[in-house]
């Protein structure tokens, strides 16, 4: 049996030592809103009658924020300017 999106974010809370308002912030990176009690549902036991599974879109969504929260906003690609031909 496989990872679920729900054991693939509780990992990544944990190696990252991310706090509630962490993910949250980093969710805002990517204008991607998420609560708190939204955060506890997914990190609750499988078991649990309030526990919310972790969709696609959830976890892709922290993943790219956590990606601008690490590395910082990818700079902006310059337009090379084109060269004047030159005429005889």
């Amino acid at each position: 049996m496989g990872l679920t999106n729900n054991d693939i974010f509780k990992k990544l809370r944990v190696a990252h030592k991310l706090r509630d308002d962490d993910i949250i912030k980093i969710c805002s990176l990517v204008d991607f809103k998420v609560t708190k009690s939204e955060l506890g549902a997914m990190f609750r036991n499988e078991n649990h009658p309030k526990y919310m599974e972790c969709g696609d879109q959830i976890l892709r969504n922290f993943l790219n924020g956590l990606v601008i929260h690490l590395r910082g906003p990818m700079p902006k690609k310059e337009k090379p300017i084109p060269k004047n031909k030159k005429t005889d």
